[in-house]
């Protein structure tokens, strides 16, 4: 039953900060918060703080200043729909 259950799980893919460093520009933007990494290219144009804060954090751990804002329940909903991987643990 245990080996039913893990096939069904999805896979997750592991990013290194290195890989999410070098997207950092307007044609990719990728973000780190709490250990998820987000490719988040498409929203800049749409995030009501504005495109500025976005490319601040671009290629980067962006959680401190997430958690900062202060960011609503919708707006955390909403992050899930540009989840593509987990930052790779550090060993």
């Amino acid at each position: 039953m245990a080996s039913e259950d893990r096939g069904q799980e999805p896979e997750v893919t592991y990013y290194t900060l290195e890989e999410v460093q070098r997207r950092n520009s307007a044609k990719e933007l990728w973000l780190v918060i709490h250990g998820r990494v987000y490719d988040i290219t498409s929203f800049v144009e749409e995030h009501p703080g504005g495109e500025e804060v976005l490319f601040e954090q671009a290629g980067a751990d962006a959680t401190e200043s997430f958690e900062d804002v202060g960011h609503s329940v919708d707006a955390r909903e909403m992050l899930k729909q540009y989840y593509i991987g987990d930052l790779h643990p550090v060993r």
